[in-house]
């Protein structure tokens, strides 16, 4: 077999005269006649080799039987391509290779989809056929950089002190806020390991052990409803360190980010990040995950729709909701009346809203019939603007700091209807309205996060983040008092809307920590059962610590500019959660459900 000297990205004017061998999948193929071309493939890129009847008949006897995906090598010699014949989209675009020798390595059936067309076919076909899709100058590049970001990730701990330690992936189940997947136990009956959800608390207790500074590259699983950006399995960049406080933890972990973004994109982001407190992007944005490429901030007009005579606003103010919008630059001349009604209405109702209120921002000479405030030179056009006075309406203009030919919309409900709605149709709107550059990125760190959450199904409060989430000191006093407006010591990291890690200082108090389980109404009990053994470490002299996760499959879906999440990840399973190339999950012989003590619905029916 000939044995490859160089790939297919590799050779340029410099090698011309070079004796080479390639090897490789056939691209493409060019029969004219008398030369044979082929665009010989390989993960580094194309050269074109040329096959010519004279010099070499029984290499262009051969090549004139390839077809598309065969394998073949060739060896030959490097030469100028003739001029007007160069193809600069090509690295190797200035050269080709003059087969003498040609070896067909394998043939392939007809592949199900065309290269060129793969963006068009179903995402299910080119899952089933993951082998072929993988061949793709658009996976593999997805692929080279999620290899070059992990690269990164592991010299840059490296350099600071960090150990790479894996933790163990059969564990025990403890709740962490999605289901776990659960792995039955052949040597003890009836017991079950479950998969990770995340390292929480290995990497807790490896502080514990003096390990100081921890960091793993780690497969994570989790039993929920996918969507586009998540996964049942995903992976995450897991760090934890010891004697440090939440601006060090972000502090490293930005210096990070900033590494990768240059040294992938060539983009520079400024340290240190941008802060924002939870109640200010909740305020501001209706998200703690805003995209600020714009701005577009929401506003409240509570208080002047509890004033007006439009009866949807002040049924909904007097109960104790809120009416809150948004100023869209230039979305007056943008959306129809129909567009409003329709389109935009229909989206907020998929978050719950129960209806769309708007105004259009006129200059008040061009709009005479609609209502007017006297001095002012803006008008707000909008069949419920009948309900407003003068006055009302500008103060209206001047809250929102609208102007002429931008469209006002609002939602009028409860807080946490208010801002689901409006958070996803001030992004849809930047977007229709193109109100941010592609290429841009706005980095952001959301900190001062409840402590609490009040679950109204059970009566009880929930962990915002997890149990193990530290308060921060001087809101300690509100334990007994008033958990609900306790804040924590966390912080998750967002771009462009995405949240891309988060993390948290730990509670290291074995008192506190039981506290909190208190709170969270779990019995000594079940804390007992469920983290008896973290429990224990803490006994024994945990130190402070602090760590973070941040989300490595996203990170590459930013990076390569991708939407779905299963175009960076090799093997990914569909919504369903099903492996199309190997048809997994599958049903299992009844021997192997026999040793694990298990019987399915379908074997106790049977």
């Amino acid at each position: 077999m000939l044995k490859r000297t160089h790939t297919c990205g590799q050779l340029g004017l410099s090698d011309a005269g070079k004796k080479v061998t390639l090897a490789g999948w056939v691209h493409s193929y060019r029969d004219h006649g008398n030369l044979v071309f082929i665009d010989l493939r390989d993960r580094e890129g194309l050269t074109q080799l040329v096959f010519n009847p004279e010099s070499r008949p029984d290499a262009h006897k051969l090549a004139r039987t390839a077809r598309c995906e065969w394998v073949i090598a060739a060896k030959g010699i490097v030469q100028r391509r003739s001029e007007g014949m160069e193809n600069p989209k090509l690295a190797t675009g200035q050269i080709e290779v003059a087969v003498q020798q040609l070896e067909i390595l394998n043939v392939s059936r007809t592949p199900p989809f065309e290269f060129d067309g793969a963006e068009k076919c179903s995402e299910e076909l080119r899952l089933a056929s993951r082998y072929i899709d993988l061949r793709r100058p658009e996976m593999q590049q997805k692929l080279h950089t999620r290899h070059r970001v992990t690269k990164l990730v592991r010299d840059f701990f490296d350099r600071l002190g960090f150990w790479e330690i894996e933790t163990p992936m059969l564990a025990k189940s403890t709740p962490e806020g999605a289901r776990d997947f659960l792995v039955p136990s052949r040597l003890h009956k009836n017991c079950f390991y479950a998969l990770p959800q995340s390292p929480q608390l290995f990497k807790q207790i490896l502080m514990v052990g003096g390990v100081d500074k921890y960091f793993q590259i780690v497969r994570c699983f989790r039993d929920e409803d996918p969507r586009a950006d998540r996964q049942a399995e995903f992976t995450q960049i897991d760090v934890e360190m010891s004697f440090v406080d939440s601006n060090d933890v972000m502090g490293v972990h930005e210096n990070l980010i900033a590494k990768i973004w240059k040294q992938i994109l060539d983009v520079n982001i400024a340290v240190p990040m941008r802060r924002m407190s939870y109640k200010e992007a909740m305020a501001d944005y209706g998200s703690d995950r805003p995209d600020l490429r714009f701005d577009m901030k929401l506003k409240d007009i509570s208080d002047i729709a509890g004033q007006s005579s439009f009866k949807v606003f002040t049924f909904v103010t007097g109960k104790g909701g809120i009416v809150k919008g948004l100023c869209a630059p230039g979305g007056g001349t943008k959306y129809s009346r129909s567009d409003i009604e329709k389109t935009l209405t229909d989206f907020v109702g998929d978050y719950g809203a129960k209806g769309l209120a708007w105004f259009k921002v006129k200059n008040q000479e061009s709009e005479v019939r609609s209502q007017k405030s006297e001095d002012a030179k803006l008008t707000l056009a909008s069949s419920i603007a009948k309900f407003f006075t003068p006055e009302q309406l500008q103060q209206i203009i001047e809250r929102l700091c609208a102007k002429d030919g931008d469209l006002l919309l609002f939602v009028a409900d409860n807080e946490k209807t208010v801002n689901k709605a409006l958070a996803p149709l001030r992004c849809k709107l930047a977007k229709d309205l193109k109100l941010y550059e592609e290429g841009c990125f706005e980095f952001v760190w959301i900190v001062d996060f409840p402590l609490f959450e009040w679950n109204e199904d059970e009566k009880r409060y929930d962990s915002l983040h997890h149990p193990f989430t530290a308060a921060i000191e001087d809101d300690l006093d509100k334990l007994e008092t008033d958990p609900a407006n306790i804040r924590s010591q966390a912080y998750d990291i967002v771009v462009n809307g995405s949240e891309i890690g988060g993390g948290s200082i730990r509670i290291h108090s074995p008192k506190l920590q039981q506290k909190v389980f208190e709170l969270l109404n779990l019995s000594k009990k079940q804390t007992t059962e469920q983290f008896g053994f973290f429990l224990r470490a803490l006994d024994y002299g945990a130190p402070p610590h602090g760590g973070i996760a941040l989300g490595l499959d996203r990170m590459v879906m930013l990076l390569t500019g991708t939407e779905n999440i299963r175009d960076v990840i090799a093997f990914p399973k569909t919504q369903r959660g099903q492996c199309l190339l190997t048809d997994a999950p599958s049903e299992v012989d009844a021997k192997q459900l026999e040793e694990l003590n298990l019987r399915t619905q379908r074997h106790i029916r049977g």
